[in-house]
Order: C-alpha cells, then structure tokens, then sequence
C-alpha cells in the first residue's frame, strides 16, 4: 500500500484549551494520531484523566485533511449527533490530517438543548482548532544513486532543489550516495538525475 504523496498540517503537538457556556465547561484535547488504534488509545487516556466528567466525546481522522475512510466518533451519552459529528465536520474542515479531539464536558446545571449542544460542542472544537500549534507531515524516503565520479560536484549543488540530502557515500568504481528525499519529490529527481548523468546513472528506491 502507498503512503500519501502529499505534505499536510498535523498538530505539533498534544494541545488543550477550555471554553464555558452556561456554567458548563468544555475541555478540548487534540493529538496527532496516526492510526486508528492510537486514536482509541488517546480517547481512552482522557477519558481516565477526568473520570468524574459528565461526558467525553470525541472524534477523529487518520489521513490526509478531508479523509473519510478511517473516522469515528461518539456522543459519549450526549443526544445523538449534538458532538461527536458536529466535532469530525470541523476536523475535515481544518485543514489537518491524522488529528483525534476529545471534548470533555462538565454539565453546569443549565440544559441547552439539542442546538445548543451542537453550538456548543463546534464552538470548544472551532477554539481549539484555530489557536492549535501546527506542524508538516512530511513522507521521507530513501534512495540508492550510482554515479560518475565527475557528476559528484554538480548532484550535491542540486540535492536543496529537491529537498535532499546525501545519507552516506560509498566511493568505489562509481560514487554510491544513500539518499534521503520527500516522496513527493522523487519524480522530478529521478528526471533531473537522469538528465545530469546522460542516461548512465542509477537511482533506485529503498
């Protein structure tokens, strides 16, 4: 199975911010995950930090930003739809890929009603989403390039072009560098590559 080509946004890092609406609270956790199971695992680790909360609902996406194949989420005893859906639609909105969200909900007293609820929830996920550290998912991969000893010079002044860098080298008959490149950019290395080196040298993925 190939991995998705494209770089996207993912949080930088576990995040959390609170929001207040008719004396109920509403914590908002959001974590990069990058499976489904690391998204349950997640859910499960809030869940044990405020056992004692009325509710915590929670969604999430593994994938690319707008991915719909490997979702969930959940109400968590909320009315059906009021949070765990409004909470996914702001995820695959966002912008961000393999994020998982918990919305923690200690209820204040004063009921809100199923639009309120969903006012609510879209608000704790809006705040949290907007002021969220964020940082690139990047698919690095490897590759083997055998070479002229004369091409050497003008590879290493090409490698920033590509976002590329030289792992190791083997000098034997033909220089051997261990290249590490995004995926992305693998195509139009391989045809400048090609080009550089008439057609002679080898480039190989690992």
């Amino acid at each position: 199975m190939s991995s998705t080509t494209e770089r996207y946004s993912i949080p930088a890092s576990r995040f959390r911010c609170e929001t207040e609406v008719e004396r109920s609270r509403f914590i908002t956790t959001v974590q990069e995950v990058t499976s489904q199971a690391e998204a349950q695992v997640f859910v499960a680790e809030i869940k044990a930090e405020f056992p004692d909360a009325s509710h915590n609902c929670w969604a999430y996406l593994v994938g690319p930003p707008g991915s719909s194949d490997r979702i969930g989420l959940s109400d968590d005893g909320e009315p059906h739809g009021v949070a765990g859906r409004p909470m996914l639609t702001c995820l695959q909105h966002s912008g961000l890929g393999d994020t998982a969200m918990v919305v923690t909900r200690y209820f204040g007293g004063i009921k809100l009603g199923k639009g309120g609820m969903v006012k609510a929830y879209t608000g704790a996920a809006q705040s949290a989403l907007e002021q969220l550290p964020r940082s690139l998912r990047i698919c690095w991969i490897e590759a083997l390039a055998s070479f002229d000893y004369s091409l050497l010079t003008t590879l290493k002044l090409r490698l920033p072009d590509f976002e590329a860098e030289i792992l190791s080298t083997d000098y034997a008959e033909k220089v051997c560098c261990r290249l590490r490149l995004p995926e992305e950019q693998l195509e139009a290395f391989q045809t400048m590559f090609s080009d550089l080196s008439a057609g002679q040298g080898k480039l190989e993925k690992l």
